[in-house]
């Protein structure tokens, strides 16, 4: 009997020790088998050129160079100068310090190792307050400034009176101070009932642009909004025209208002009507927060993710990427955004400068609150609102990020964290592939894996994301999309004309958005010319039957020799092939050119009639054609917005001297952009889906064969390898699996957020 119980113990304890040890295997299987080697860190491959401190002749301002420059003014004592931000408008604000560019010459000449490297300056403006003008100065040389000059006449041919100026930080303090003494304070019964405007309750601020109808006004239509998340798209039907016209802000007043579609002349007028009944009244009502971004449902799955399993195969050294046979500087100015210089493929230069000029929207409404927008972001600064980049959403996850500096409308520099990113790209489709189905059967193809260095300014509603991207076949793309919240007005009768309703008594007003590139391409050199080419249909007779014909498409070729000739408006019948051309040949006996491939969705131009049209010529014209000039450097100005009626820089004057383009340095000015029609889907964000436009800049018999074809991407293989690694690295890529490293996930974006105190 106990024979038997030692027996069934025995049994028993060899069950569950063999059940253990099953368990204990599949434990450590699943522990083993899960230990993937982390991916490189380290370069696998090294760079193929070598970084070039040259390039810091296009760098942007430091920090310390940003605040050599401020001491250097304010030991200016006859310029009498404050640096405060809540300086008045009566007063000498020291408002932006950015990179003065050097002369393209001069740059050259130092990048080629054939000249000496360029004074280092920077552009100082000054709003003198208590003089009534802005001055626009030179400072240098960087570092150790030790001399300022004027250069304001010589840039612009103009004085430029102070009407001009942007709103500062400091001017907007006192605006808010004047509607709280002189708007609301009168109104306190009216803005409870139809706003619920109370004690920790208020209405945000949102203004028209331009500010007036003539050069000299400074009368701003000011529309306000429920304090809430995607404010911009929740109008209350509330309006002030405010005069702000004076440097003295005692001298302001209120000139017209507007409450539930109807106008009164008065804060008083409006104040008595309402009490008396005389007007209908908006009756106030709890919005839902459709404008919120807060995901309506929790996250369950990470997104795919991209990595580097042997390293990263571009370099970045200060302002200088390398990427595969890539190179080229980059900088971001506050005023223009994002732009390159010197960019090489193979060692050769293709393009001197390729960078953002403007962005421009014009509006459509019945409200004073939109019915003259006009906005013209360079004047409120596109890239002083480059916040920093969220890793994961905004650039992939393992992207490189570059702070960037800034000096504008602050009293000192402020840094932007991770303001820019730089990656590699699989854009999801082979750049080019065969397959072989009827004869020699093989596959080929390559992946079309590109270097992308991109920036996102979110100035006020509107996020631009803007994209240069360097492919392997030597093209280069230039592209922007728009997302952020629409503009809104408060719905009131006849506004259907001019959008949709997209919430209660709410419309998106209809509008346009128009992109402003430069690209100065150097094709074989500076000595270049514009060609136009596309096709036409000839009636041809067969050569082995002379009495048949048909009809045969035919290359048609032109030469254009002047700016006006090459100035190419957007309602006008356009080439499709449009070249930068060299009068070196390639190979084969065809002039080296570079193609500008535009694609765009733009809405009409502004009438020319129209005087502000002049500060935006530029919008005239899918692609214009100049000759280069270093007084020709953009194609607006920080001034064009607060006086678009007398701009300081006007485009139309680059090509009405009508110089020769022939054999010349020349310049493509290239628009894109879109008509938005805004539409319930916009509400709470308008997507990047087919909201943009670019250009594209592709070799067109620049070299001889497409250079992708020497790229170790390339995949090839054929019946009985493919499963060889020789030429197809796909097929042991299975083998060769590793784990990304990751960084943590930080952001300290709210850092830059603009501060109306000191």
């Amino acid at each position: 009997m106990v024979e038997k119980r030692m027996d069934s113990l025995v049994k028993w304890a060899l069950i569950l020790f063999g059940l253990f040890s099953v368990i204990l295997n599949i434990v450590l299987i699943g522990i083993y088998s899960g230990r993937v080697p982390r991916c490189s860190q380290q370069r696998v491959h090294p760079l193929k050129g070598k970084h070039d401190d040259r390039s810091l002749v296009f760098a942007d301002l430091s920090q310390e160079e940003y605040l050599q420059v401020q001491r250097y003014m304010l030991q200016q004592k006859d310029l009498d100068i404050s640096t405060k931000q809540t300086t008045r408008p009566a007063q000498n604000f020291l408002f932006l310090i950015d990179l003065s560019l050097p002369k393209k010459s001069e740059a050259l000449a130092y990048l080629d190792g054939k000249g000496q490297k360029p004074i280092r300056e920077a552009t100082v403006v000054v709003f003198f307050g208590s003089k009534g003008f802005i001055k626009e100065y030179v400072v240098g040389p960087l570092p150790n400034p030790t001399y300022h000059r004027d250069v304001t006449k010589e840039r612009y041919n103009m004085d430029l009176p102070i009407t001009k100026r942007l709103v500062t930080v400091g001017e907007y303090a006192l605006i808010f101070k004047f509607f709280e003494t002189e708007v609301f304070s009168k109104l306190e019964n009216l803005l409870k009932e139809s706003f619920d405007v109370r004690a920790g309750k208020q209405l945000n601020a949102f203004e028209q642009m331009p500010r007036g109808v003539r050069s000299g006004d400074r009368k701003t239509w000011v529309s306000f909004f429920r304090d809430m998340s995607g404010m911009y798209i929740h109008p209350v039907g509330f309006e002030v025209l405010l005069n702000h016209e004076s440097t003295n802000a005692s001298q302001w007043r209120v000139e017209r208002l507007l409450y539930n579609g109807k106008y009164f002349n008065t804060v008083e007028e409006l104040k008595r009507k309402y009490e008396n009944g005389d007007v209908e009244k908006i009756v106030y009502k709890k919005s839902p927060d459709y404008g919120s971004l807060k995901p309506r449902n929790r996250p369950l799955q990470i997104p795919p993710q991209q990595f580097y399993a042997e390293g990263k195969r571009f370099g970045i050294q200060r302002n200088h990427v390398l990427y595969l046979d890539w190179s080229f500087s980059f900088g971001l100015s506050s005023l223009t955004g994002m732009r390159v210089f010197d960019v090489k493929f193979n060692g050769e230069r293709i393009a001197y400068e390729i960078s953002v000029q403007e962005a421009m929207s014009v509006y459509g409404s019945i409200t004073p609150g939109m019915i003259l927008t006009k906005f013209l972001d360079s004047s409120i600064g596109i890239g002083r609102f480059a916040h920093e980049l969220v890793r994961g959403v905004d650039c992939p996850y393992n992207a490189d990020y570059v702070d960037t500096y800034r000096y504008i409308d602050v009293p000192a520099p402020v840094r932007f964290r991770n303001s820019i990113c730089i990656f590699e790209h699989n854009m999801g489709q082979p750049l080019r592939r065969h397959f072989a189905d009827f004869f020699h059967n093989n596959y080929g193809g390559m992946v079309n894996s590109a270097l992308v260095f991109r920036t996102i300014t979110a100035i006020g509603n509107y996020d631009y994301m803007w994209d240069f991207i360097f492919y392997q076949s030597g093209s280069v793309e230039a592209k922007v999309h728009a997302t952020g919240y629409i503009s809104s007005s408060y719905l009131v009768d006849g506004n259907l004309r001019y959008g949709h309703q997209v919430a209660d008594k709410v419309l998106g007003n209809i509008h346009t958005h128009f992109i402003n590139f430069k690209v100065d391409l150097d094709v074989a050199g500076r000595e270049n010319v514009f060609q136009v080419k596309d096709m036409e249909f000839v009636n041809v007779s067969l050569p082995w039957m002379p009495d048949h014909y048909a009809m045969v498409p035919q290359l048609v070729e032109k030469q254009l020799k002047t700016e006006q000739e090459a100035a190419l408006r957007h309602n006008s019948k356009t080439p499709r092939y449009l070249h930068i051309a060299s009068k070196k040949n390639n190979r084969w006996g065809h002039q080296r050119s570079y193609k500008l491939q535009v694609y765009s969705f733009a809405g009409e131009h502004l009438p020319e009639s129209q005087a502000e049209e002049r500060s935006m010529s530029w919008a005239r014209y899918k692609v214009a054609i100049t000759k280069h000039k270093d007084s020709e450097q953009t194609s607006s100005s920080l001034y064009s917005q607060n006086d678009v009626w007398s701009p300081a820089v006007d485009f139309s004057k680059y090509i009405e001297d009508n110089e020769s383009i022939e054999d010349q340095d020349l310049v493509a000015w290239v628009t894109t952009g879109f008509l938005h029609i805004p539409h319930a889907e916009d509400i709470p964000n308008t997507v990047t889906v087919g909201n943009g436009g670019g250009v594209i800049l592709r070799p067109h018999n620049y070299f001889d064969e497409d250079p992708s074809i020497s790229s170790t991407d390339s995949v090839y293989f054929g019946p009985g390898t493919e499963d060889s690694c020789e030429s197809n690295r796909m097929a042991c890529l299975a083998h060769e699996t590793c784990s990304p490293t990751l960084e943590t996930f930080t952001y300290h974006g709210f850092d830059g957020v603009m501060k109306f105190h000191d």
